[in-house]
């Protein structure tokens, strides 16, 4: 007869080790949002809750605590009872943007949270004004090796100001950023003809693609995307190793029991995966990364914040 190690365990009166499949919540869980009801990263949260809901057996409420570009919300995860009942909606300005720019934070995106799983990506890329006179990414850097050129972006500190400036450090660019209030502000001068070009996400820059009002020159995400697949990435015609993106991820406070982790970790690219939410992603612009574990995606947030100090230390971007 084969008697499983698990078994023997128990025989002897010991603690078999935890599987999981053995964490089963037997109420309700809280995912806090760090933003305003209605911007992408929420409704994200919401179709991700919906799947973890159904496969949980439990529901998964959004809470809504915004505040402080995110800080707010992910400091109350932070300080919540690490049991899998409250969790997070990582993101990049509060886990990497804010501290790698200096924020005072009153928590530590690394030390302060379990990392869980990413369950989103947010494609970026370069966009001109069609009378720029450049058809290809090349033909822009051409141009910014020789005179400034002034480029727009959402605002200081976003996804799209830090991968313009890691872009123009790592070609070594003369270019001037120009920070709007919100990725719209920045499309409409783009626009207009009033800058010449812009860093910005794929959705909210495909509009004016499609309208013929404004021209893409390279995703900035690790792979072509499907809404502009004639569109190169920076990756296959530059630089071999830029990859940037926004993302979205769940975590929990440090500390979580690591079967708790575990499942959870599946659960998310069980979910990621489903066509369901796939097609509401494709819908608004996000995409889904590779599946992988918990310590893949603690690597990961590490990895950003790292990289983002550095560029902000080099382009002296500071938190105001």
């Amino acid at each position: 007869m084969r008697i499983t190690r698990r078994a023997a365990l128990a025989a002897l009166g010991l603690p078999a080790p935890a599987l999981a499949q053995d964490w089963a919540p037997n109420r309700a869980l809280k995912l806090v949002v760090p933003f305003p009801p209605g911007q992408a990263s929420d409704i994200a949260s919401r179709i991700v809750a919906e799947q973890l809901s159904r496969r949980l057996g439990q529901p998964v409420v959004i809470e809504n605590r915004g505040g402080g570009g995110g800080a707010i919300g992910m400091e109350a995860v932070a300080r919540a009872t690490p049991d899998g009942y409250t969790l997070g909606n990582a993101a990049f300005g509060p886990m990497t943007a804010f501290p790698a720019m200096g924020s005072n934070l009153t928590y530590d995106p690394v030390r302060d949270f379990s990392a869980v799983a990413p369950y989103g990506f947010v494609p970026l890329l370069w966009v001109a004004h069609p009378g720029a006179g450049w058809n290809t990414i090349e033909d822009f850097v051409s141009s910014a090796r020789t005179r400034t050129i002034e480029w727009g972006s959402g605002g200081p500190g976003t996804t799209q100001h830090l991968a313009g400036e890691w872009f123009r450090q790592r070609l070594g660019l003369r270019l001037n950023h120009v920070a709007y209030r919100g990725s719209a502000a920045a499309i409409v001068d783009l626009v207009a003809g009033t800058i010449p070009v812009m860093m910005d996400s794929v959705a909210s820059a495909l509009p004016h693609i499609r309208a013929g009002r404004a021209k893409p020159l390279a995703v900035t995400y690790g792979t072509r995307v499907s809404w502009l697949p004639e569109v190169p990435t920076v990756k296959e015609r530059l630089l071999e190793d830029f990859e940037v993106s926004g993302w979205l991820g769940l975590v929990g406070p440090a500390g979580m029991p690591a079967p708790v982790v575990t499942r959870l970790n599946a659960l998310v690219n069980e979910a990621t995966a489903d066509p369901a939410l796939l097609a509401r992603y494709q819908e608004m612009g996000l995409v889904t990364g590779a599946p992988g574990g918990p310590d893949e995606f603690a690597g990961f947030i590490a990895g950003q914040l790292q990289r983002w100090r550095q560029v902000a230390r080099d382009a002296n971007i500071r938190m105001e």
